[in-house]
C-alpha cells in the first residue's frame, strides 16, 4: 500500500501490468514481456540523453525478462535453438552495459526488440 501512496501512476501501471500477463499466454505473453524490455531501456536512454547516470534497475529488469525468454522457448518451436541464442544474445549485451551504459549500444539492442516485436505482428 505504501507504493500506492509514493507513486500513484506507476502502482496502477503495475496493477494493468499484472492483469494482462494474467491474461495472456503464448505468443501474447512474450509480446508483452518484449514490451516491457524495450520500455526499460527506453527509460536508460532517456536518461542518457539527458547525460544523466543510467539507472541499473531498467537494465536489469530487461536483462531478467530477455533471460526468461530464453529459457521459456517451447522445446518443439521450430525457431527454438535460434530463439534461445537471440534472447540470450540480448541478455548478455545488456549485463554488459549495467556498469558502463553506452546509448548506441542500447538503442541497437532496442532496434532488436522493436524488429521482433514488428515481425510478431
Amino acid at each position: 500500500m505504501q507504493m500506492l501512496s509514493r507513486n500513484p501512476a506507476a502502482a496502477y501501471r503495475r496493477v494493468a501490468l499484472e492483469a494482462r500477463i494474467e491474461a495472456s499466454g503464448g505468443a501474447d505473453l512474450t509480446r508483452i514481456c518484449l514490451e516491457e524490455a524495450w520500455a526499460a531501456l527506453g527509460q536508460v536512454q532517456a536518461a542518457l540523453d539527458r547525460s544523466s547516470p543510467p539507472p541499473s534497475e531498467p537494465l536489469t529488469r530487461a536483462q531478467t525478462i530477455l533471460l526468461w525468454l530464453a529459457q521459456s522457448v517451447a522445446p518443439e518451436h521450430p525457431l527454438r535453438p535460434s530463439l534461445v541464442a537471440f534472447y540470450g544474445g540480448l541478455a548478455s549485451q545488456i549485463g554488459a552495459q549495467i556498469l558502463h551504459a553506452d546509448a548506441a549500444v542500447l538503442e541497437q539492442i532496442r532496434s532488436d526488440i522493436r524488429d521482433l516485436l514488428e515481425a510478431a505482428g
